[in-house]
């Protein structure tokens, strides 16, 4: 349960999801996550540095080998949210009845 409560915690899954590509710094994180507050951003980055997650290089903030295999373990997830918004999209278009 101790994954669910972090995972659960604001802007964490989207700080991950950023870092799926390689690695970033703190500004290019608050660039990328419009919304996301600096205070909360080096919260999070602790959060999951400590829980062995990310990690602090000289290139920024990185995914660790635990943080690439969540990321591989979420693509279905996120495969599943890409049919599930087109199918929202797709009822949105169709007409009401009245």
């Amino acid at each position: 349960m101790a994954a669910m409560d972090l995972f659960g915690r604001r802007w964490a899954l989207r700080i991950l999801w950023e870092l799926r590509g390689g690695p970033l710094g703190a500004r290019a994180l608050l660039a990328r996550c419009e919304g996301l507050s600096s205070s909360v951003l080096y919260q999070r980055l602790r959060e999951l540095a400590s829980s062995g997650i990310i990690s602090a290089s000289a290139d920024g903030y990185e995914l660790t080998r635990l943080g690439t295999a969540l990321g591989d373990a979420l693509r279905p997830l996120d495969e599943w949210a890409i049919t599930w918004a087109q199918e929202q999209e797709l009822n949105d278009q169709e007409p009401t009845e009245r």
